[in-house]
């Protein structure tokens, strides 16, 4: 029969008699007064382990919040292409050039006459995507600009055109076909 862990320390001369028998007496005494007292006895093993598992239970929970918003942010990235792609406007390579500003540089497209004024009345907008610009019109900017307000590159107000046309004092005047900036 083996020999119990007590019994191969003491032939191992690991320990001595008088600490085997004070190791023996103070189980036997918390055995004893766990049994009468009906007292738990703090097992700190378990405490670290229940510890060790809420934080491994929180890590996860936050890694899944930060894959959750990274699949979002990509499923809004997918619905703005697609907009975009499935809504432009074909440009005109031998039109005219119409320059906007993209933060602070000054980009061109090139457009007809007749998309360069619906740019300038708000009816078209100008939208980046992926380093390029393309023109969609203003009911499906206002769309993108929901899901992501920096792929909006350049929207006129419509509102304000309108009143412009109502109160203009020069309306009488022909303006040159030939002004651009």
């Amino acid at each position: 029969m083996a020999k119990s862990l007590q019994e191969q320390l003491l032939g191992a001369g690991l320990i001595s008699d008088s600490k085997a028998k004070t190791a023996k007496t103070n189980k036997r005494k918390q055995t004893k007064a766990q049994r009468k007292n009906k007292a738990v006895v703090e097992d700190n093993t378990k405490q670290q382990l229940a510890e060790a598992k809420a934080e491994q239970v929180e890590k996860d929970r936050l890694l899944n919040q930060q894959k959750q918003q990274q699949a979002e942010q990509k499923a809004i990235v997918a619905q703005v292409k697609q907009l975009i792609d499935t809504c432009k406007v074909p440009q005109d390579k031998e039109g005219e050039a119409y320059n906007f500003s993209d933060g602070a540089t000054i980009k061109k497209i090139y457009v007809d006459t007749e998309k360069r004024e619906q740019i300038a009345k708000g009816r078209l907008a100008i939208v980046k995507l992926e380093g390029r610009y393309e023109i969609v019109t203003a009911e499906v900017a206002a769309k993108i600009s929901q899901r992501d307000e920096t792929a909006v590159v350049l929207l006129n107000d419509r509102k304000t055109e309108d009143k412009a046309v109502e109160d203009d004092a020069y309306a009488d005047y022909q303006i040159p076909d030939d002004l651009m900036w």
